[in-house]
Parts: structure tokens; sequence; C-alpha cells
């Protein structure tokens, strides 16, 4: 696995990746970009989401909002082109109820089944500081402790920008926190996007994130692949 210096333009190689999530939509409007980046390279790339996402306040009428987000993801799945998709059946909004040592062993179980050889998470802020995502990052880092676990990140720039424009709490990093700024084409990554319709009507805050992240996103380790 090869990997650059501290805001370095580069690449990860990896031959099989897990993304883990909380919610159906974080593979797409999160990281959908990045991983369409690992897929167009030749690495097989997978997805563990701990919940069904029915805790959402979009979306609510019509059928139940849960089965819904289900087929969303599946669409948004066949889209990114993901070689498998896992969810759990935990409840949205309580995932740090769970006991860490049991979504840590369907994070192993998981990357065991796929051979993921690279786990790719939220920053370990949550980036938006919802619980839900600090702990599914935090079940990756207690999984397999020999596995390397790499994190999206929002540069501190973006993150003060949308603070201050939307009043919300994104969590931005610094350049000297960032590992690897990733050049993407997001074309993939917008039809992902497409496809969670009940979260994705009228989102000014998602298209203001992508307008200001352009074509790179933000990478960060926090658990380092073994020097080979």
């Amino acid at each position: 696995m090869t990997m650059q210096g501290a805001a370095a333009a580069g690449s990860v190689a990896a031959r099989s990746v897990l993304a883990v999530c909380a919610h159906p939509d974080d593979e797409s409007f999160g990281l959908g970009a990045i991983l369409d980046t690992f897929g167009a390279q030749g690495t097989s790339v997978s997805l563990l989401c701990f919940t069904d996402g029915a805790a959402s306040t979009l979306g609510a009428e019509g059928s139940p909002l849960g089965a819904r987000r289900r087929r969303e993801l599946r669409c948004a799945a066949e889209t990114l082109e993901l070689s498998s998709v896992q969810v759990s059946d935990h409840a949205d909004g309580e995932l740090c109820l769970v006991p860490i040592a049991r979504l840590a062993a369907e994070v192993t179980e998981a990357a065991d089944r796929v051979d993921a050889d690279l786990l790719v998470v939220f920053d370990d802020g949550g980036i938006t500081g919802h619980a839900d995502h600090v702990c599914a990052t935090r079940a990756a880092l207690e999984a397999i402790p020999a596995r390397p676990v790499l994190a999206w990140a929002l540069p501190e720039r973006v993150a003060d920008a949308l603070r201050a424009e939307f009043g919300t709490s994104f969590v931005g990093r610094p350049d000297t926190e960032i590992d690897i700024v990733l050049a993407v084409d997001r074309l993939r990554q917008r039809r992902a996007i497409r496809c969670h319709t009940s979260q994705c009507r009228d989102n000014p805050l998602l298209d203001r994130r992508l307008e200001l992240s352009g074509h790179t996103e933000s990478l960060r380790w926090l658990r380092r692949p073994v020097a080979e």
C-alpha cells in the first residue's frame, strides 16, 4: 500500500476496500467520489452500513422510511459499482448504545468476508459531529488492529465556510492534519446521490459542500499501514 506525505496529492493502492458507515447515503453524500476513485483503479469496494436511516427527519411521508432507504442504498451501490453491501439492523440515532465490541465484531466479519486490506470511514469527529458517525468510525478502529483505517476529512476552510453559511457543526482539519489530497471525478457520485430521493431533495448544504470541495477529497490516516 502506498501513501503520500502530509497534504500531498496522491493515491492509495488497495486490493479490497471496506467502507464502514452509519447510514444509507453516507456512502454517496460523503464517500461517493472516494469509493468511485478506488473502483476506477481496479479495487474491489464493499460497504458495511450499520443502520437503515429510519430516524431521518427527511422523506418520512409514504412508505416506511427504513425500507425506502434500503432500496435507495441498493440503487446507489449499483451506481457506484460496489461489490457487496451489508446493512445491519441497529437503530438509527442509537448506534452508540450498542456495545462497541459488537460493532467491531461486525466490521471484522465483513472485512474478512471481502478480504479487505483497507477500511475507509468518516473522520473521527464524524464530519458533522453526528454521534452515529463517530461510533461507526470508532468501531472500525476497534476492529482488526493490524488493518489500516483511512478517513474522509473536510479541509478547515470548507468546514468554516459551511458553518458560517448554514450554522452547521462541521468539523474541519488544517492542512497539517491532511495526509492525502485525492483528485476525484464527481459524475458517478452525483448519480449515486440522486438515488437517495428521500434525502437529497432541497439539500443546498450538500450542494455547497460539493462546490467548495471541487474536484478533490481530503484523507487522513487514523491507522497507518505497516511499512513494507
